[in-house]
C-alpha cells in the first residue's frame, strides 16, 4: 500500500444553499457551500453533471472561465448562469 503524506484534514461547519432555476437556456440546479476553507470563495456545484468550481464574484463575472469550468458550450448560456450566480453568490 501507498503512503500518502496528509495535507490538511479539518472539520468545519459549512452552510449550503440549494438553488434551482430555469433561465432562457437552461435550467440550474446548484449547491452554493460557504466556508472559510477557500478565503472567501464559496464551492459551487452544478447537480445536472456534478462539475464544481470554487468561486469569488469576480470569477463569477468572467464567461469564459464559468464556459471552462462548468463545461457550458454557448455563450449565451454561459452568460446567463453567470448573471445567476453574481444574483446568488
Amino acid at each position: 500500500m501507498q503512503d500518502w503524506w496528509v495535507l490538511y484534514d479539518e472539520t468545519e461547519n459549512t452552510r449550503t444553499r440549494f438553488i434551482g432555476c430555469a433561465g432562457e437556456h437552461a435550467r440550474y440546479d446548484v449547491a452554493i457551500t460557504e466556508t472559510s476553507h477557500f478565503y472567501g470563495k464559496r464551492l459551487v456545484c452544478v447537480i445536472q453533471n456534478g462539475r464544481t468550481a470554487i468561486l469569488s464574484d469576480e470569477d463569477a463575472a468572467n464567461v469564459p472561465y464559468l464556459m471552462e469550468a462548468f463545461g457550458i458550450q454557448d455563450e449565451a448560456e454561459a452568460d446567463e448562469f453567470s448573471r445567476f450566480l453574481l444574483a446568488h453568490l
